[in-house]
C-alpha cells in the first residue's frame, strides 16, 4: 500500500482561500462557471407533457386568468348564433359593428386595469371620459372660442383646477402628466382654430389633468379610492352639464373624429396591419423563446410555441380577409378593418409592454400584492398609486373619442350611467382581480368582447332593457365569484 503523499506546506489548495479572505491566483484565472448555473433549479427544460400538466395544476390551483371569460365568449357566440333565425348576427356587418360598438368601454377598461392591479377603484372614470368628450366637442362648435363659449368665469376656473393639476403632478413627480397637463393649459389659453386633432389631442390632456387630482387625493393625501372617486364622478357629471347645458347636445361633425370609430381601412391597409401585428407577435414569442433558452431559463416547448404563433397568424388572417369583404347592405360598399381595431392593438401592445417588461409595471404589480412589502423594498408607492390614476383618466380620454365618435355627438348624460360599469365589468370579467396585483390588459379586451356580444346578441334578439341589464349582471357578478373563488384556491395551494 502506497505511503500518503506529504504535503508541501508551501502548497495551496486552489479552492482555499487565504487567511485574508482574498482570491488565490487560482481562483482569479479559473473560468467562470455559465451563467445558466446561476439560475440552479430554473435550468431545466420543459417537455410538452410537463408543460400541460403545469397548466392544468396552475388551473386547479386557481390560477385561471383569461380561460373562463374566452369559453365563456365562445359560448356566446354559439348560443347567439343559434338563437338568430335571422342570421344577422354572425354577419360580417354585425361582427364589424361589434367591434366598433364596443371599443370605447373596452379602452376605458384597458386603463382601469392599472388602477384595479394597485387594489384601488376608480368610479369617476366614466365622467371624466365625458368631460374629455365634452371639452373637445365645446372646442369643435365654438370655433376655437373657449372663453367666449364658457364665459370668463368658468374659462379661469377652468385653467386654474388645470395649473393645479401640473403642480400636483410636479410634487408627485409624475414628469409625463405635468407636461401633458402643461400642454392642457397653452391649448386652452392660447387657443387654436378647430383642427380635429388638436381637439383630440386636448380631449387626452383633460384626461391626465383629471388623473393627476384624482391620484394626488388617493396616493398622497390618503383618501379611500371609492370615496374620491365617488365623489369626483358626481363633481364632473356637474361640470358636463354646465359645458353643454341641461338637455343640450353637441354635434360632432368633423369628418377626421367621426371616422374614428366608423371608418375603415383600404383593403391593403388592412393587410399591412396583419403583417405588422401577426408579424410582430410572431417575431416576439419567437426572440423570447430563443433568449430563454440561450440562457438556460425554463422555457415552453417549442413546438407549443410555434402552434401558438400559428394559430393566432391563421386566426388573424381569416378574420382580415373576412373584413375586407364587401358588408354593405346598400349600394355604397364597405370594406376593410375598422380602424378602432389597431388603435386598440396599439394601446394593447403598450399596455402590455408597460406592464410586463419595464421597472414600473413590476412595482405596479407589487404594490397591488402587498404594499407594506413594496414600500419596504424601496418602491415610491405614493408615486405608483398616484400613476395609476393619471394612465386611467388618459385612456379614459381616448375611449371618450371612441364612442362619442360613434355616436356623432356629447350629451350632458355622456360618460354617465353604463359606460363605467361596464367598464369596470370588462376588466373584471376579462380576469382583472379586484383585489389588485393579478391581471393583464388584455383581459379588459376579452372582458369588452364578452360584454359587447350580450348586449349585441340581446339587442338583436329583440329582449328589454331589463334583460340586458339583469344579463351584464349576472355575468359581473359569475366573474366575480370565479375571482374571490381562484383566489382562495391559490392560497391553498400556497399553504
Amino acid at each position: 500500500m502506497a505511503a500518503p503523499t506529504e504535503k508541501n506546506p508551501t502548497e495551496k489548495n486552489p479552492t482555499e482561500k487565504n487567511p485574508t479572505g482574498e482570491s488565490t491566483a487560482a481562483e482569479r484565472v479559473a473560468p467562470a462557471p455559465p451563467r445558466s448555473t446561476d439560475f440552479g433549479i430554473d435550468t431545466t427544460a420543459k417537455s410538452t407533457g410537463v408543460a400541460i400538466r403545469d397548466y392544468v395544476t396552475g388551473l386547479r390551483n386557481g390560477e385561471l386568468g383569461s380561460l373562463p371569460a374566452l369559453l365563456g365568449l365562445a359560448a356566446l357566440f354559439v348560443l347567439f348564433t343559434a338563437l338568430d333565425s335571422g342570421g344577422t348576427f354572425p354577419s360580417l356587418l354585425n361582427l364589424a359593428n361589434l367591434l366598433q360598438q364596443g371599443a370605447g368601454q373596452t379602452i376605458i377598461a384597458m386603463g382601469l386595469v392599472f388602477v384595479l392591479l394597485t387594489g384601488e377603484i376608480d368610479l369617476a372614470a366614466g365622467t371624466a371620459s365625458g368631460l374629455a368628450a365634452a371639452t373637445m366637442a365645446l372646442h369643435l362648435v365654438s370655433g376655437g372660442n373657449l372663453l367666449g363659449t364658457m364665459g370668463t368665469t368658468v374659462f379661469v376656473l377652468f385653467a386654474l383646477v388645470v395649473v393645479v393639476a401640473i403642480v400636483l403632478a410636479v410634487l408627485l413627480r409624475i414628469w409625463a402628466g405635468a407636461a401633458l397637463a402643461l400642454l392642457a393649459l397653452v391649448l386652452l389659453v392660447v387657443g387654436f382654430p378647430p383642427n380635429p386633432w388638436l381637439e383630440m389631442l386636448l380631449a387626452v390632456c383633460v384626461g391626465v389633468v383629471i388623473g393627476c387630482i384624482t391620484g394626488f387625493l388617493v396616493a398622497k393625501v390618503g383618501m379611500p379610492s371609492f370615496v374620491v372617486t365617488l365623489a369626483l364622478f358626481i363633481a364632473w357629471q356637474g361640470v358636463i352639464l354646465q359645458l353643454i347645458g341641461d338637455g343640450g347636445t353637441l354635434g360632432l361633425r368633423d369628418p377626421v373624429i367621426n371616422a374614428v370609430a366608423n371608418g375603415n381601412l383600404s383593403t391593403l391597409g388592412s393587410w399591412l396591419l396583419f403583417l405588422v401585428a401577426a408579424g410582430g407577435y410572431a417575431a416576439v414569442l419567437g426572440n423570447r423563446q430563443l433568449s430563454r433558452r440561450r440562457l438556460g431559463l425554463v422555457a415552453q416547448p417549442t413546438g407549443l410555441v410555434l402552434i401558438k404563433i400559428g394559430a393566432v397568424v391563421v386566426l388573424a388572417a381569416v378574420a382580415t380577409y373576412l373584413l375586407t369583404l364587401d358588408r354593405s347592405p346598400g349600394l355604397v360598399p364597405i370594406a376593410g378593418v375598422p380602424y378602432v381595431v389597431p388603435l386598440v392593438l396599439v394601446l394593447l401592445v403598450a399596455g402590455s409592454y408597460l406592464l410586463d417588461r419595464t421597472r414600473f409595471g413590476r412595482h405596479v404589480y407589487a404594490v397591488g400584492g402587498n404594499r407594506e412589502a413594496a414600500r419596504r423594498a424601496g418602491i415610491d408607492v405614493v408615486r405608483i398609486r398616484a400613476t395609476v390614476f393619471v394612465i386611467a383618466s388618459a385612456l379614459a380620454a381616448i375611449g371618450a373619442i371612441v364612442y362619442s365618435s360613434k355616436v356623432g355627438s356629447v350629451s350632458p348624460a355622456a360618460g354617465g350611467g353604463n359606460t363605467l360599469l361596464f367598464a369596470v365589468g370588462a376588466a373584471v370579467i376579462g380576469g382583472t382581480s379586484l383585489f389588485g396585483g393579478r391581471g393583464r390588459v388584455s383581459n379588459a379586451v376579452i372582458g369588452g368582447a364578452v360584454l359587447a356580444t350580450v348586449n349585441n346578441g340581446l339587442g338583436l334578439l329583440g329582449q328589454p332593457a331589463s334583460v340586458v341589464f339583469l344579463v351584464n349582471g349576472l355575468v359581473l357578478l359569475l366573474a366575480a365569484g370565479v375571482d374571490v373563488l381562484s383566489r382562495r384556491r391559490s392560497a391553498v395551494a400556497v399553504r
